[in-house]
């Protein structure tokens, strides 16, 4: 539902970023072995990162065990997790973020002399959003994408009140 809403109000939607998720391959690895013989290896052998969706990810960790599977070791596939989703929006106006911090202060993180967004902690669900001064948001820490969407519908009406008036 959220893309429609997000599309009605803004004219764009919202999109998935970045997908990590983690499998079980049920066996010991040699990971000097992976990393010699096997094309474009990374050092770390659970984690896949990367997709834009959830069957993606589910594909490449597949692709995977296949993959060590060929190397030689009796890899399964077990266990396949998301761990974490990212998406990414434009409500299309700036945001006074002195204001929200200051409002949202159990929430909210604002030092902009370590880091230029505001960190909105949502308890409900529970999400990260990085809030930017330009109407750019980051959220993360969904474990389903529909996480993405609750978040947003939270977090707009607030977004809104905290509009910046430009001159």
């Amino acid at each position: 539902m959220l893309p429609y809403i997000c599309y009605l109000i803004l004219g764009a939607v919202s999109s998935v970023k970045n997908i990590v998720s983690t499998v079980n391959l049920d066996c010991k690895l040699d990971l000097k072995k992976i990393a010699l013989q096997a094309r474009n290896a990374e050092y770390n052998p659970k984690v896949c990162t990367g997709a834009k969706s959830e069957q993606q990810s589910k594909l490449a960790a597949r692709k995977y065990a296949r993959i060590i599977q060929k190397l030689g070791f009796p890899a399964k596939f077990k266990d396949f997790k998301i761990q974490n989703i990212v998406g990414s929006c434009d409500v299309k106006f700036p945001i006074r973020l002195e204001g929200l911090a200051y409002s949202h202060g159990a929430f909210s993180s604002y030092e902009p002399e370590l880091f230029p967004g505001l960190i909105y902690r949502m308890k409900q669900p529970k999400i990260v959003l990085l809030i930017f001064v330009s109407g750019k948001i980051v959220i993360t820490g969904a474990k389903v994408r529909d996480e993405t969407y609750t978040a947003f519908e939270n977090i707009y009406p607030v977004l809104t009140e905290f509009r910046k008036v430009q001159q």
